[in-house]
C-alpha cells in the first residue's frame, strides 16, 4: 500500500492509543510491529500515543491503519478485525464521556428503548463532534436510526472502493447500542461510504433488536 498524506484533522490521542492497544491484543506484539510497517507507520512501534484527550493523532494514520489490516489479513479478516478493535474502543474509552457515561443508571435503564437509543447515539455523536474533527450527527426514521459521518477518520485517505469499509466505526457502533440498550445487539449496515464514492458515511440502525 502506498503511504496516505497528512491530513491535518485529528482524534484524541487516547482514542487511538485504546485502537492500537486492541490491535495488538488481536495480533500479538509481532504482528502489531508488522501491522505498523504495512500502514507506513514506524514511529508508532513500541510508542504509542499518551493516554490524553490532546487532539494529536491524523486522520490519515487511523484510516492507513485499518486499510493496513485488510492488506494484511484480507478484506474479510482485516474487517473482522477491525469491528472488535472498534467494540473495544468504545467499551474502553467512550462509554465514559459525557451522558454515555451514564447509560447504567437506573434513570436511563427506565426509558423506554427508542429514547435510550435517541439519547445514546446522540451523545456519541456529539462526543466525536466536540473531541475530534469527526463530524457526527444523527437522522431518525419511522424504522431506523442513521449515524452520520463527514469527514471519517476510518476511511480517510481511500477512493474507488466497492463497498463500505469502516468496519471499526461499524464495531464503535455496535458495542454503543449493546451498552445502551442494556444488553441487546442491533443491526447496524454502513449503506453509504465515502470510500466508495458517497458523500458521507452513512450507517443504518434498525430500531429492533436482534432476535
Amino acid at each position: 500500500m502506498q503511504p496516505i498524506p497528512a491530513s491535518g484533522l485529528t482524534l484524541p490521542n487516547r482514542f487511538a492509543l485504546i485502537a492500537l492497544q486492541s490491535l495488538e491484543g488481536l495480533l500479538k506484539p509481532k504482528g502489531m510491529e508488522t501491522l505498523l510497517l504495512t500502514a507506513h507507520l514506524p514511529h508508532l512501534i513500541d510508542q504509542y500515543p499518551p493516554a490524553n484527550l490532546e487532539r494529536g493523532f491524523d486522520f490519515a494514520d487511523f484510516g492507513a491503519l485499518n486499510l493496513a489490516l485488510e492488506e494484511m489479513y484480507s478484506p474479510r479478516g482485516g474487517r473482522s478485525m477491525a469491528l472488535r478493535a472498534g467494540r473495544s474502543l468504545f467499551a474502553q474509552a467512550l462509554s465514559r464521556f459525557g451522558a454515555l457515561a451514564g447509560v447504567e443508571a437506573v434513570a436511563f435503564r427506565m426509558l423506554p428503548q427508542g429514547r435510550k437509543l435517541r439519547v445514546g447515539l446522540g451523545a456519541l455523536a456529539r462526543i466525536f463532534s466536540a473531541m475530534s474533527d469527526q463530524r457526527s450527527w444523527v437522522q431518525e426514521t419511522r424504522e431506523h436510526f442513521h449515524y452520520l459521518v463527514q469527514p471519517n477518520a476510518t476511511c480517510w485517505g481511500r477512493s474507488g472502493e466497492d463497498g463500505p469499509v469502516c468496519y471499526m466505526m461499524v464495531g464503535i457502533l455496535q458495542e454503543a447500542l449493546l451498552r445502551i440498550s442494556g444488553g441487546r445487539e442491533f443491526r447496524v449496515v454502513e449503506a453509504e461510504c465515502a470510500a466508495a464514492g458517497g458523500e458521507l458515511c452513512r450507517f443504518v440502525i434498525q430500531k429492533e433488536p436482534v432476535g
